[in-house]
Parts: C-alpha cells; structure tokens; sequence
C-alpha cells in the first residue's frame, strides 16, 4: 500500500525526533554531571586572616556534599577587582567562583570611578555565607566609658579615628557614624588593622572600628575598651559590650559580610544546586560552632536572598561615600 504524502512527512518527522532524544540520552548535560573536577574560589584578599579561614571552612564543609575539592586562589588587589574581574571574565561553568564581600559588592560600584566589570550584571548571586559585626574600641585610659561619652567627645572635639585603609569596611563603618552623628571626624588610614590597633593602644587616635575576631582578644586583656557593637544584638563572644541601638543610636548597624558569586550566564541548575550546598553548609551544626566561636554570624541564604541584600547594600554605602566626599574617588 502506498503511504500518502501527509503520512509520510509525519513518520519522518517521529524518526527525527527519536533520533535526537537518543542522541541526547548519549550525552549527559553538563548541569547533570556537574562538578566533575575541582572548583577555583577566588578571594580578594592574600592569605591568612578571617576572609582566609571562613572561606576554608564553607567549602572544606561545601566540598563534602558536592563530592569535589575547592581551590582556593588569593588574588588581592585594588579593592578586590583583581579578584572579581577575573572571575567575571570566567567560563561561566561553575568550575570558577567569587569569594565576594562588602569590598567587592558593596563599595567599590561608587568608590570607583569605573570598574572592568558590572558588579551587578556580570556575576549570579549563589549565596550569602556570614556575617561579621563591628566592635568599637577606644583606649582603655580615655575616659570613654559608653557611647553616650563618646558622643560627647566627638561634639565637643574633632576625634581621630583610626582604619585599615581608604575605602576599607572599617573606614566606611567609622564615616557611616560620623554622618549619624552629624559631626566631624579625621580619618587616619593605615595599611592594616594591627598598626591602626596598636597606635590605638597608645593613645595617637581617639577610637577605631574593627571586626569582633581581631579585637576581641585587645578587650579581654584590657588593653582597649569596646564601647558597642554595631550588631542588632549583642556579640555572644563579648556578651556585656552593648549593642548601637541599647546605646540609643537607632537603625545604626554595621558588619562585614562573605557570599559566593559566580558568572553571569551560569547555568541555573548549577548555581542553583551551588545555593543548595552552600546553604547546607553554613546550616550544619559543625561550621555553625566554629564559626560563631570566632565572632561570626552563619546565614547561608538563598541566590535571590543574596541578590537583594546585595542591592540593598549598593545603595546604603553610595549614600555613605557620597557623604564623605569618596564616591569616584578611585
């Protein structure tokens, strides 16, 4: 019997497609597989220090249930645009990742005047790991015993304080408060904290902000007094320090913080199963010990959880530069 025209297009195009589903079922997709080697993260930051450890930590934990190692490379350098753009003009597979902070996400978009990357639109959010809350600290012979005096200090004089650099989390905590407070300060850079903290001590600058790992231990030996901690609540780890807002500053909060980007047009089965590891991580009972012994909050959220914090970000620390006289400064 002869197959009319009609039949025989149809039947050609069931062979077709049969063809292609077996030829697809032969090749497994690169989301199915993934990873099948091991993962570069990318810090912005040189080795050692608290970027260094927690980054270890998450995917030391992350790694167990991928089933594959992460390679940590150090890239520092120019507020950490070295470390983005390099992972910004990466294959967007999953194999090249951001450690991302409130450097690289938060300030340089208005602290620099042009960057070699979209901070926004050439990474995918996957999620955000930790945070850490600011202490701030003034000599311990100063007189200063509570916000409230510090308050009065910086009315009644302009107060030196001190950072780990311009543009540097520390710096932009310290000019955040000035503008709450409507007053002048005189910012004095250093290259790090430890020479910042140690003229500190000895009395060259009034007060400095600083992260509770590094000095915590400056408290504890009574060598610097915490006024307050710039978290919504108070830091387990110096649990008589009061917050900003017991203090009477309302709606003041400061903190670092550390997440996982990756590039845009990473495909979303990938980041999204990155998400979930990441968020199973920073939840599991292990890292959440460690971590918060060394002044950290775990948060492990979800990739447009993280999306919108970054925005939220972007926007309050523009005001903040703007402020300050630093936006487009670099």
């Amino acid at each position: 019997m002869k197959i009319p025209e009609f039949a025989r297009l149809n039947l050609r195009g069931v062979v077709l497609s049969l063809a292609l589903v077996g030829a697809m079922a032969g090749v497994p997709s690169a989301a199915a597989d993934y990873p099948d080697s091991p993962i570069s993260v990318y810090l912005p930051l040189g080795p050692g220090g608290a970027t260094d450890n927690l980054a270890r930590i998450a995917t030391n934990k992350a790694s167990e249930e991928l089933g594959q190692r992460f390679s940590i490379e150090h890239r520092p350098g120019a507020g950490g645009s070295v470390a983005s753009n390099t992972v910004a003009n990466a294959s967007a597979d999953g194999y090249t990742l951001l450690f991302a902070n409130f450097a690289t996400h938060a300030v340089t978009p208005s602290l620099f005047a042009s960057l070699p990357y979209d901070p926004i639109e050439d990474f995918a959010p996957v999620s955000l790991l930790a945070s850490q809350a600011h202490l701030v600290l003034v000599p311990t012979d100063s007189g200063i015993e509570s916000l409230e005096d510090l308050i009065a200090a910086a009315e009644g004089d302009t107060l030196r304080f001190a950072s780990s650099g311009i543009g540097s989390p520390l710096h932009l905590a310290a000019e955040f408060f000035a503008s709450t407070l409507g007053v002048e300060m005189e910012h004095v850079p250093y290259e790090s904290s430890a020479p910042a903290l140690q003229d500190l001590i000895a009395g060259r600058v009034d007060f400095m902000f600083d992260n509770i790992s590094s000095g915590k231990g400056f408290v504890e030996s009574g060598d610097l007094h915490a006024v307050m901690v710039t978290s919504q609540e108070r830091s387990t780890l110096l649990p008589d320090v009061p917050t900003a807002m017991e203090s009477g500053l309302d709606d003041f909060e400061t903190y670092g913080w550390w997440g996982i980007k990756a590039p845009a047009n990473t495909p979303d089965a990938i980041v999204e199963r990155l998400s979930e590891v990441f968020q199973w991580a920073m939840k599991s009972d292990d890292v959440v010990e460690t971590l918060e012994s060394q002044g950290f909050v775990t948060i492990g959220s979800t990739a447009s959880e993280f999306e919108t914090h970054v925005a939220d970000e972007i926007a309050k620390w523009a005001i903040v530069l703007e402020d300050a006289g630093l936006k487009g400064s670099q």
